[in-house]
C-alpha cells in the first residue's frame, strides 16, 4: 500500500518583501514592500495572513 512521504519543514520564519495591514473594511490587506502595491485581501475570517508582517501605524 502507498504511503505518504515525510512532511517538508515549510516557511521558516517570515515571507520576505511582504507586509499586512487592516483595511478600514476590517479585513486584512498584504502589500508589497518594494513597490507598495496592495497584492491580495483576505476575506474568509479575521485572521492575519500567516507568516507576513505587520505594518505599525
Amino acid at each position: 500500500m502507498a504511503k505518504n512521504g515525510e512532511p517538508g519543514k515549510g516557511r521558516a520564519g517570515a515571507v520576505k518583501g511582504r507586509s499586512q495591514f487592516k483595511g478600514p473594511n476590517g479585513n486584512w490587506i498584504k502589500r508589497d514592500a518594494d513597490t507598495g502595491r496592495f497584492m491580495d485581501q483576505k476575506t474568509s475570517g479575521q485572521s492575519p495572513f500567516k507568516g507576513v508582517r505587520r505594518e505599525k501605524g
